[in-house]
């Protein structure tokens, strides 16, 4: 069960994904809680900034938030619905709730996520909206790029 308030987990993702921003990235933020609401790691996506395909928000919050014998009690809080790739992550290491920002410009794999048991709380953040559709209204090409779904 999720004892924070999901709103005040994801202002937390949100500050990440305008660092992302203001660095020329792709806006999209994560933090890694525990189920209690303790910051455990936190990053936002740095495919462009880093030159690496790899680094999505969720994959760099991850990361900072260092090893665990266990992610059964924790919580990936994302500004974006995630991806398959980070979905995979969620499921790989057993982390057991996420929080999205929204899910209006990008329906990744959270249902997938939610079918095996894992908790999903959809925030529905208008914010998080306006952050996504200005980016990619301004950036379609790095936005296709993120997603792989090319330009062509």
């Amino acid at each position: 069960m999720l004892k924070p308030d999901p709103g005040e987990l994801l202002a937390v993702a949100r500050d990440e994904a305008l660092l992302g921003r203001s660095e020329g990235g792709v806006p999209i933020g994560a933090a890694l809680f525990t189920v209690d609401g303790e910051l455990l790691g936190r990053g936002h996506n740095r495919r462009v900034q880093d030159d690496d395909p790899a680094m999505h928000a969720e994959t760099a919050a991850f990361r900072d938030a260092g090893r665990r014998p266990h992610y059964r009690d924790t919580v990936m809080v994302t500004t974006l619905s995630p991806c398959w790739y980070c979905s995979g992550l969620v499921r790989q290491f057993g982390i057991s709730h996420v929080v999205i920002g929204e899910t209006r410009t990008f329906s990744g794999a959270h249902c997938w996520l939610a079918g095996l048991g894992v908790g999903i709380t959809i925030v529905d953040d208008p914010e998080c909206v306006a952050l996504m559709t200005g980016f990619i209204e301004q950036h379609p090409e790095l936005w296709f790029e993120d997603i792989g779904a090319g330009t062509s």
